[in-house]
């Protein structure tokens, strides 16, 4: 049994937007009781996380920790098409990742307690995201 669905998220910049609950109902309508689920978002400058849900601080503490790491507007960028947040966007989307596959137990995604599936949106201006969830059972 194979099962894919398309969805566009709607963000307003830089941060990370739970899709959890989106995923989830794409595992409930494949109908599959056992199997995989393979999240991707087809993007340069946006990636996919699993993340603590519960407190919202680790995100905040993450998205600080990679201000550091790439800075928007470091000179040592060329690539600046899109303004000072264009590289560093492609370069967070390349530490993290643009796919996450999840196992499928009793129809749902098995995440762990405090486990959340985010967007992570590294643009600081809004975009929609397109997202593709295949699963396979």
């Amino acid at each position: 049994m194979f099962h894919a669905e398309s969805l566009v998220v709607t963000t307003k910049g830089r941060g990370t937007y739970e899709i959890t609950r989106l995923i989830q109902q794409v595992v409930g309508n494949a109908a599959v009781e056992r199997g995989l689920c393979t999240v991707f978002v087809h993007h340069t400058s946006a990636s996919l996380i699993v993340c603590e849900n519960a407190d919202p601080s680790v995100r905040h503490d993450l998205e600080r920790f990679f201000a550091r790491l790439v800075t928007d507007g470091d000179p040592i960028f060329d690539h600046v098409d899109e303004g000072p947040d264009d590289m560093p966007s492609h370069i967070r989307s390349i530490l993290t990742q643009t796919s996450i596959t999840i196992p499928v137990a009793r129809s749902r995604c098995d995440l762990g307690t405090w486990q959340g599936l985010y967007l992570w949106e590294h643009r600081t201006v809004p975009h929609q995201r397109r997202i593709t969830v295949s699963v396979v059972g």
